[in-house]
């Protein structure tokens, strides 16, 4: 009965450790804060933690030069590698600071990759971990103004790690059994000293 408890609590272990992970795309047009519907990805439960990471050079556009960008927005000078998705040539200027936009309570960057829970939006940005600040689906926006010339996309790399009721109900059984593993070891050997 013992190592049946240690086997079931260790499978519960290590099912609640493992990760829920899908790989969300997010279009610059179609999923404009402006003009556009965020893109679902995964549910969550307010204080559940999940991880957000996009490649940094996986690139996409508010129109005209320079207006490229990766998840983390329009922030500053980005030039063109000759193999990026703006089909420009190396060393020519594709992505410049273009200031912040404010839109339902958030200022960001233009081109920010932006999440929104239960109403609350929030910069996820290239790499996010933290805490959901709300419950529901998580939502993923191209932060803008104007969704008209937006082209391209990014893939979005989205996990969680919490674990499901059947992991929960597993923990629980081997809790169950390892403690009356331990009751019965405790009787036999109070019995053994009478």
């Amino acid at each position: 009965m013992k190592y049946l408890a240690i086997a079931t609590f260790a499978a519960g272990l290590a099912l609640a450790s493992a990760a829920d992970a899908a790989v969300f795309i997010v279009d610059a047009k179609a999923n404009s804060s402006s003009g556009g519907v965020g893109a679902s990805s995964i549910a969550l439960i307010a204080g559940q933690n999940f991880t957000v990471s996009v490649d940094s050079g996986d690139l996409w556009n508010a129109g005209a030069l320079p207006r490229w960008s990766n998840a983390d927005g329009l922030t500053g000078p980005l030039l063109a590698t000759g193999s990026d998705d703006s089909g420009q040539a190396a060393g020519t200027l594709i992505g410049a600071d273009f200031g912040v936009w404010s839109q339902n309570g958030l200022d960001a960057a233009y081109g920010t990759l932006v999440g929104e829970l239960g109403g609350v939006f929030k910069v996820l940005g290239t790499s996010f971990a933290g805490p959901a600040w709300g419950t529901g689906t998580l939502n993923l926006y191209y932060w803008d103004s104007n969704s008209f010339d937006n082209t391209e996309f990014i893939s979005a790399d989205i996990s969680s790690a919490v674990p499901e009721p059947v992991t929960w109900a597993m923990m629980i059984v081997g809790f169950g059994l390892a403690g009356s593993a331990l009751r019965s070891r405790g009787r036999g050997l109070m019995h053994a000293s009478a």
